[in-house]
C-alpha cells in the first residue's frame, strides 16, 4: 500500500522533469524535442490522475503536485515558446525597439498559472472542462514553430512570422484558458454511437487532420475541438 500511494505522485514529478528538460530545449531553440518533451509530460499527466483513481489513493497533495508539474510543462514551456518566436520573427523596426514585446508571450505563463489554481477550486469541471485545459493549449501553441519549420506555403510561413499575429495568438491563448466557454468531454461513458456521436465525429475528423496535415494538423484539431463545443453548446440551449 505504501508503494502504491507514491506511484501517482511519482509520475507527476516525472512529468515535471519532462517540462525542465523542454524547457532547456526550448531556450536553446530546439523546438522540436521540447515539443516531444511536453508530449510526454502530458501523456504522464494523463497517467498520474488514472493510478491515482485505480489505486485509490487521491490526496490533496496529489493535486497540488498535479497543478505544480503542470505549470511548467503547460505553462512555463509554452510560455517561453512563443517569446522565442517573437524574438526570432521581429519584422519591423518599430517592434525592434519595443525591448519588452517579446516578453509578452509569457502572457500564457500566466493565464495558464490563473487557470490551474482555479481548476482546483472549480466544482463544475469534473466531467468536462470549462475554458481550454493547459495541455491542449501547450500543444497549440508548441505546435507553432514545428508548423513553420517543415510548412511550404507562403501564407502560412507570412502569418507565423508576423510578432503582431503572434501577441494576438498570445492574447488569445491567455484568454481562453480561462473563458467561461464549457468544452465537451472527450470521455465515452456508454458504448453506443448515440450517445458519443459527437466524441466520435470528433476523433475521426482530428485523426484524418493529423494524418493529411502533421504538424499543421494540431493546431487545426485544438481549434476545431474549441468551435465544435460551441456549437454543441447553442445546440443544447435550443
Amino acid at each position: 500500500m505504501t508503494i502504491k500511494k507514491h506511484i501517482p505522485n511519482i509520475i507527476t514529478l516525472l512529468n515535471l522533469f519532462c517540462g525542465c528538460i523542454a524547457l532547456v530545449f526550448a531556450f536553446n531553440q530546439d523546438f522540436e524535442m521540447a515539443f516531444y518533451f511536453v508530449c510526454l509530460g502530458i501523456f504522464l499527466d494523463f497517467f498520474d490522475g488514472f493510478f491515482a483513481r485505480l489505486f485509490k489513493v487521491s490526496s490533496p497533495l496529489g493535486l497540488q503536485l498535479d497543478s505544480l508539474a503542470d505549470m511548467v510543462t503547460s505553462g512555463v514551456v509554452p510560455g517561453l515558446v512563443m517569446s522565442q518566436m517573437m524574438i526570432d520573427n521581429s519584422s519591423t523596426a518599430a517592434v525592434d525597439h519595443l525591448q519588452i514585446f517579446p516578453y509578452l508571450g509569457f502572457l500564457i505563463a500566466l493565464g495558464s498559472c490563473y487557470r490551474l489554481a482555479n481548476f482546483n477550486i472549480d466544482t463544475r469541471q469534473t466531467d468536462s472542462f470549462i475554458g481550454l485545459p493547459t495541455p491542449a493549449n501547450a500543444l497549440f501553441i508548441l505546435s507553432l514553430p514545428l508548423v513553420l519549420k517543415y510548412t511550404d506555403s507562403l501564407f502560412v510561413i507570412e502569418i507565423l512570422t508576423n510578432q503582431w499575429v503572434l501577441l494576438l495568438i498570445t492574447v488569445l491563448s491567455a484568454y481562453i484558458l480561462n473563458a467561461e466557454i464549457p468544452l465537451f468531454s472527450l470521455k465515452i461513458k456508454k458504448f453506443n454511437f448515440k450517445d458519443n456521436a459527437l466524441q466520435i465525429v470528433f476523433l475521426i475528423c482530428s485523426l484524418l487532420l493529423l494524418i493529411f496535415l502533421q504538424y499543421l494538423g494540431i493546431p487545426l484539431v485544438i481549434l476545431f475541438y474549441v468551435l465544435l463545443s460551441v456549437i454543441n453548446n447553442k445546440m443544447l440551449k435550443k
